[in-house]
């Protein structure tokens, strides 16, 4: 049995709520404010930058969005894109429940922008779970790229074999187990609350 992980590492997309500005979301803003077929192209050519905090949002959107002319404000379109977030209080209930627990230290690991990060870990509620934030935004660096979850262990100070990772998507954990470390690859409240109890991490009831 692998001992009990000390530091659990989060996912915010897809585990502790919505992406925040993946594909679906995109789709969404793109058909509402009629972006046409310029958008997707533009996004994918910059989202990198913006995502290792090189882009401003009004730097993304000036080359993404308000490259001509448009019928809306920058207002109203970085309030849809926020708008596109929603909490899975299942997981982020789990999350608390933990940090209650006073068992583990808490950390999310994610890739995002600095505006959206900001925004989420306020409209989620996180800023009282977790001790720190490590976020592809302020480390310069994103998931799966390896070095990502080298500099978070460094930061948490987490030995690799008691720390746990949890996100929704394969390739972002092997290289975290590649390292040492845990993984659960999450995909309902129900499961996790499972996988977590047979962590060692959780009781049966809240």
């Amino acid at each position: 049995m692998p001992p009990r992980p000390t530091h659990v590492f989060f996912d915010i997309g897809g585990v502790l709520g919505t992406n925040g500005w993946d594909s679906e979301q995109r789709a969404a803003a793109a058909e509402l404010y009629d972006l046409g077929s310029e958008f997707e192209p533009r996004h994918r050519e910059i989202v990198g930058d913006w995502e290792l905090g090189r882009l401003s949002a009004d730097e993304y959107l000036d080359i993404a969005v308000f490259y001509e002319p448009r019928p809306f404000s920058r207002s109203d379109f970085l309030a849809c894109m926020q708008e596109q977030s929603r909490p899975y209080a299942g997981s982020i209930d789990l999350a608390r429940r933990l940090a209650r627990e006073e068992r583990v230290r808490l950390f999310t690991l994610n890739n995002e922008s600095a505006e959206l990060n900001q925004y989420r870990i306020e409209k989620f509620g996180l800023r009282d779970i977790f001790d720190a934030f490590l976020s592809s935004c302020w480390l310069g660096v994103r998931k799966p790229t390896p070095r990502i979850y080298t500099v978070a262990l460094a930061i948490a100070q987490a030995p690799p074999e008691q720390s746990l990772f949890i996100d929704d998507r394969p390739q972002n954990l092997a290289p975290a187990a590649a390292r040492g470390m845990q993984t659960i690859l999450y995909q309902d409240p129900e499961q996790l609350a499972a996988a977590l109890q047979r962590s060692g991490l959780l009781g049966g009831e809240a």
